[in-house]
């Protein structure tokens, strides 16, 4: 990648701590819920692949569930059942299909039989064998499961407990001790040094440690980021992920703005995104006086915030996509997924540092989609600029993120909203700043600035869905993050705040903050908002 030119030497060590990859920090998946859909899909995953492993495979006669804490409180809203059951299943989040996963419980529910991956078909009845148990919260986590395979006799063929700790991160229970679990990781990703990883050549752990190194080094966050990645694979593989990534939100936007209708679960909620993009793009060629509405000049050539409403347009598309359980990227979590897309929007659609001519704005093509995607073949010109700018923010955004999931969490059911969606808003607003040229304490102080302002945040979703108030909420945390930047471009990069500072507080107020406002849905508006 030309634009993310590394340093001549690159020292190693093995002593800082291992902060985590892009690919780990964005992957694909399906919504709601990374906690409470991504993991346990690859929970029912692991499970599947030990037991078809085992040499009593074939005495398998029942499979068991049990979903404890927050994944039992809001399983049923979060889809978290067919989760379990579409991992044991053999599926994986990155690649299920739509059809596949909306078809999965109808089958079900007709024959009574469980497919499962390598061991043929096991009856399963959802109303006994998928058991949802809020009130018991094991000690390592509060999204825990536990999944059981049994024989003919009822004997216990396997049993493993899997907790799933936010942003589609998966442990592993490795004793048989619930008071004193011994855990260990799903992922590919580890806090600490692994000898059978390649040593990083500039390890962080803390959001000072991350300045130091770009003062040592003389490079940006996101030059920084990308040569952490180079380490671990190669340039095209790194730069081949990252459009994934990036192409990936861009056909979420796409698909959330051709669907009309009301979204599942029985809230009646109803999609406004494609609605919204009509009405916008009515209003992009239109004089004031020609429009009856009393905002007349709303969203016109006259409105000097008209970006607004388009950032609010490609939060809204992603997250009620998020909703309807279709393809998301994790970022870092699902419930709060369409934040940094929102955020991206801006950048490629309106900001000359990605390739834009100064007022040309496009913020959809003539076609009603989003008008850009990556590809390598953007080695020239504006594309080229808009490739590389894309590639700074969601180096930079994955800094941030490592940074708050290794010091505090990402996980609702573990320090509330704040943890997610105040988590996408200071990765986008780190983003936005590299993007836009920013120097490193900018970026930093782009960050604090946004996960400062949402500090408190609770998690209530109504009926345990992933849809009010998070649907709004991702659009508001969008224009927080674009505001963010904004504040810290302005300024030198000196703040009183530090951004280790924040993400220490978000993490005691997090755990301060009473279970009811953590994704358990028993307080807040899930219990004021009345369902209808």
């Amino acid at each position: 990648m030309q634009a993310l030119s590394v340093s001549a030497t690159r020292p190693t060590s093995s002593v800082s701590p291992r902060p985590l990859s892009v690919v780990d920090l964005f992957r694909l998946g399906i919504g709601p819920s990374s906690s409470h859909t991504v993991g346990p899909m690859r929970a029912g995953a692991a499970f599947v692949s030990e037991l078809a492993g085992s040499p009593r495979a074939n005495e398998v006669r029942h499979i068991t569930v049990d979903l404890f804490g927050s994944l039992g409180a809001t399983g049923r809203g979060h889809s978290t059942d067919r989760a379990v059951l579409l991992g044991l299943g053999g599926h994986a989040p990155e690649t299920v299909s739509i059809p596949e996963v909306e078809s999965l419980l109808p089958a079900l529910a007709d024959s009574g039989q469980l497919p499962v991956a390598g061991i043929a078909q096991v009856p399963f009845d959802i109303t006994k064998d998928m058991r949802f148990v809020p009130r018991t919260v094991l000690p390592y986590h509060v999204n825990a499961l536990t999944i059981t395979a049994s024989d003919a006799t009822d004997g216990t063929l396997l049993r493993r407990t899997y907790y799933s700790i936010g942003g589609g991160f998966v442990m592993e229970q490795t004793n048989d001790d619930p008071q004193a679990p011994q855990v260990r990781s799903l992922d590919r990703a580890v806090t600490e040094e692994d000898a059978s990883q390649p040593a990083l050549p500039h390890p962080f752990g803390k959001a000072m440690e991350l300045l130091n190194a770009c003062d040592r080094s003389g490079l940006s966050i996101a030059q920084l980021v990308y040569e952490n990645e180079i380490a671990m694979r190669s340039e095209d593989e790194v730069d081949a992920y990252l459009d994934l990534v990036a192409n990936t939100m861009f056909d979420c936007i796409d698909a959330g703005l051709q669907e009309h209708g009301i979204l599942p679960g029985g809230l009646n909620v109803l999609r406004r995104a494609g609605t919204l993009a009509k009405r916008l793009r009515e209003r992009e060629t239109c004089q004031p006086r020609e429009l009856p509405d009393t905002l007349e000049w709303a969203a016109t050539y006259a409105d000097p915030m008209r970006s607004m409403d388009w950032v609010n347009l490609y939060a809204l598309a992603v997250n009620e996509e998020n909703a309807a359980g279709h393809r998301v990227v994790t970022a870092p979590t699902n419930g709060a997924a369409g934040v940094i897309p929102a955020v991206i929007g801006f950048l490629t659609c309106y900001c000359p540092e990605a390739g834009v001519p100064f007022g040309m704005f496009t913020p959809l093509d003539q076609n009603g989609r989003f008008p850009f995607r990556l590809s390598p073949a953007d080695r020239e010109g504006n594309s080229a600029k808009r490739r590389q700018a894309v590639h700074r923010f969601l180096l930079a955004a994955a800094a941030v993120g490592s940074l708050i999931k290794t010091n505090a969490s990402i996980a609702g059911a573990e320090v509330g909203c704040q943890g997610e969606v105040g988590s996408a808003s200071a990765m986008a607003a780190a983003g936005l700043a590299q993007a836009l040229g920013g120097t490193p304490r900018q970026v930093e102080n782009a960050a604090e600035i946004a996960m400062e302002h949402s500090l408190g945040l609770t998690c209530d979703p109504v009926a345990g869905l992933v849809q009010i108030p998070c649907i709004e909420r991702n659009a508001i945390a969008a224009s927080k993050a674009i505001n963010a930047a904004r504040m810290a471009m302005w300024g030198d990069g000196r703040h009183t705040v530090s951004l280790d500072v924040v993400i220490e507080t978000m993490h005691q107020t997090g755990k301060d903050m009473l279970s009811k406002y953590k994704e358990t849905s028993e307080g807040g508006l899930a219990v004021n908002v009345v369902e209808c």
